[in-house]
């Protein structure tokens, strides 16, 4: 008779010729297996998505063409004038003359283009323009009486604010993500030193490879290509405001101290340009200083792209007042390796350092701008502290000149640390009115 097996058996039988066992011991209830979850996307990093949104390729590769030029003008024409006419002063009062007049006329143009639109008005400013660049080739070429040259550059001023014409778009395209916003004024800011870092290296080369007018040429055709690419773009510009309900940017609550802290930071760049050239000078080197300059370029165009990257914290203004610190500290690094080392490399490294301060305060202070300026008005101010800029460069550089002629080079790079210091000095009492009616009152976000 067959026994009951024990639930610890195992049976043992045979099949043809396969032996086969079979296990009654109990099992363990087995886990449900978890479903997979899937596969996360990495998300794109801030630029990638930048450019993603439609338009904005076509219309940046336009504007950074028009841009170029920018750091090609001064250097063609002095270049130019100097070698014609044998006389740096006459090419820097001309040059001067020039960066007058665009102060003057430049936020009238911008507020064309905010009632107007940038295609009708940003074109034929930069025809006018180019026939300016045009006359003063003409006029060095034939000899031409010397008040011609200051007619003829003076002309220039109606260049567009081909920068402000972009971050308008950007604030306009992004106006409902700051973030993103934030990384478009970084790439801008980023921009505006890379040009400013070739432009000048392009037009010595192109005046002293091929004639003395090249620069100046070329700039001009780069300048009216890129301008009419850029204004091609309509499906991104910004609408026109024919009478824009806000007051003038200017008489806007909160501009004009920023305009004021664009005149300090403007110091800084000045004064390092004139000191950094006498210095190379006088080490014997003074050829390599466009090249010492463009490492504090690099220097700020890679801590501008970084900072874009990044997503900021705490208040604008507060931002703007560390922004400001830090680069009031770093700064004092050119100074200590001029002081105590005497060595340009040295130097070199110092301003790649000080550099990397100046992209993250431009980028916060164009943040504030667009912050505070008025509706309808953007162009306006943005032109505004482009002007403060200018203003400023050209003080820091009399100002730097002026101390390297009566004391030392090595002196000299005390200018911008006190230029930077003045900044920090007004964004702290920007900061401390900060929260009050006067600075907030009216305030519109772009």
């Amino acid at each position: 008779m067959p026994q009951p097996t024990s639930r610890d058996t195992r049976l043992f039988t045979v099949t043809a010729d396969t032996l086969v066992a079979v296990d009654f011991t109990p099992r363990e209830p087995r886990e449900p297996r978890k479903p997979r979850t899937p596969r996360t996307r990495r998300e794109p990093d801030p630029y990638r998505r930048l450019f993603a949104v439609p338009g904005a390729r076509a219309f940046t590769a336009g504007n950074l063409l028009a841009r170029l030029p920018m750091g090609m003008f001064g250097v063609s024409a002095i270049v130019m004038i100097a070698g014609s006419r044998g006389s740096y002063a006459l090419a820097g009062a001309v040059t001067a003359t020039g960066l007058a007049a665009t102060a003057v006329v430049a936020p009238w143009t911008a507020r064309l283009v905010d009632r107007h639109g940038q295609a009708r008005v940003a074109l034929p400013a930069t025809l006018f323009a180019v026939l300016g660049s045009l006359a003063l080739v003409l006029c060095v070429r034939h000899d031409a009486p010397d008040w011609t040259l200051f007619a003829a550059y003076a002309a220039t001023a109606t260049t567009p604010n081909t920068g402000g014409m972009s971050r308008a778009r950007w604030a306009h395209l992004l106006k409902d993500r700051p973030d993103a916003l934030h990384t478009a004024n970084s790439f801008e800011q980023a921009a505006d030193e890379l040009c400013f870092m070739l432009g000048p290296v392009l037009a010595a080369v192109l005046c002293g490879t091929f004639f003395p007018e090249a620069g100046t040429l070329t700039g001009a055709v780069l300048l009216l290509t890129g301008v009419t690419l850029f204004t091609a773009q309509r499906s991104t510009e910004p609408p026109a405001v024919r009478r824009a309900a806000g007051r003038a940017p200017l008489r806007a609550p909160g501009v004009r101290p920023l305009l004021l802290v664009c005149l300090a930071t403007g110091g800084v760049f000045g004064s390092l340009e004139v000191v950094t050239i006498s210095f190379a000078d006088g080490q014997g080197h003074r050829t390599a200083a466009g090249a010492v300059l463009a490492l504090q370029a690099a220097g700020s165009c890679v801590a501008g792209l970084l900072y874009g990257a990044v997503r900021p914290k705490g208040p604008a203004l507060s931002r703007l007042g560390w922004c400001l610190a830090a680069m009031a500290v770093l700064m004092t690094l050119p100074l200590l390796a001029a002081a105590l080392t005497g060595s340009l490399l040295v130097l070199a490294g110092a301003l790649l350092m000080a550099g990397m301060a100046t992209a993250p305060t431009m980028v916060t202070t164009m943040t504030l701008v667009q912050r505070y300026t008025p509706e309808g008005r953007l162009n306006e101010g943005m032109t505004l502290a482009v002007t403060g800029l200018l203003g400023g460069i050209a003080c820091g550089s009399a100002a730097g000149g002026w101390i390297v002629e009566h004391v030392s080079a090595t002196a000299g790079y005390g200018v911008p640390v006190a230029a930077a210091l003045a900044a920090f000095a007004v964004a702290g009492v920007l900061a401390s009115f900060g929260s009050s009616n006067r600075f907030t009152e009216g305030r519109r976000h772009h």
